[in-house]
């Protein structure tokens, strides 16, 4: 070897280089056609998404997610070098396509010329309720960047799992998996679950129930003890399901009146309410803050 070269380290990852496919020029290709309908929140096959952009590429692959094909423009070609090792991708098409038909298929404005299409796996109750459960369960969330910060947060501060309801916008769409950074990959997620159902079961398998609600909300819990209290005054170092509604409506009174306790963020006045994903992330960092205290 050269004098000043260094020598690689004997476990150094070893990239093997692998040669895209030929050019695809056609917008009636039917892989620009799978990938534009991924993109757009409409794939062509139950539990398969599409995601944009090599940090979003980067985080499914290295969650072990099973990827189904790569698309790359020219701009994008580096980093499909970069991310994609030859054990990871082997048999898996590497498709190129022009930077103008890439845009065409792209779910966002500035596209940066790598996008995937992903095999989400699909999650019953059982994988949300591992270890001491913090499962966070969100009814009538309608805008998907709330839902994809909320999954977001939910991994950040701990929980084994978040389902929503049948009404709330999916997890799965682009808006919400951009949102979520990469953690929709690693978290266990139930989508369109039916509350009533899904309640009704993590009754039976002992979780406490806590609805959030807006400080301003007059009803009482059924089995709680008085009004809703501040989340620092609630115990959260059990099994615990978090309830979150949307912030013009709140949490429907059936879901409301299925809870143990009512939890409400203690608020500046005139400000009667947060947004949802803020008063999720508020109450799960309580609930990781005592659970880690108490460890």
């Amino acid at each position: 070897m050269p004098p000043g070269r260094a020598q690689p380290r004997p476990d150094a990852p070893v990239r093997v280089s692998r040669p895209l496919a030929a050019v695809i020029t056609s917008k009636e290709n039917r892989w620009l056609k799978r990938f534009r309908a991924a993109l757009a929140g409409e794939p062509d096959e139950p539990g398969v998404v599409g995601v944009e952009g090599p940090h979003l590429v980067e985080e499914a692959l290295s969650s072990g997610a099973q990827l189904l094909a790569v698309l790359a423009s020219p701009q994008g070609e580096k980093e499909v070098e970069r991310l994609l090792p030859a054990p990871a991708v082997r048999g898996l098409p590497l498709l190129r396509t022009t930077e103008r038909l890439f845009a065409s298929v792209a779910g966002t404005q500035a596209p940066q010329g790598i996008a995937a299409l992903v095999r989400v796996p699909e999650h019953g109750l059982d994988d949300l309720l591992g270890g001491v459960p913090l499962v966070v369960i969100l009814v009538g969330v309608q805008d998907p960047g709330n839902v994809g910060t909320v999954v977001r947060s939910a991994e950040a501060f701990g929980a084994t799992g978040l389902a929503a309801s049948a009404g709330t916008a999916s997890p799965l769409s682009p808006k919400a998996i951009r949102a979520s950074a990469g953690s929709i990959f690693r978290l266990p997620v139930i989508v369109r679950a039916q509350p009533p159902v899904l309640l009704a079961q993590l009754k039976l398998a002992g979780v406490k129930l806590v609805a959030t609600v807006a400080a301003s909300a007059g009803l009482r819990p059924a089995a709680a003890a008085g009004a809703a209290v501040a989340p620092h005054l609630l115990d959260l170092r059990g099994a615990v399901a978090l309830l979150v509604g949307s912030e013009p409506h709140g949490l429907p009174e059936p879901v409301l009146r299925s809870a143990d306790a009512w939890a409400s963020i203690p608020l500046a006045a005139p400000v009667e309410s947060l947004n949802a994903a803020v008063a999720a992330s508020v109450v799960l960092y309580e609930a990781a803050r005592q659970r880690e205290a108490s460890a």
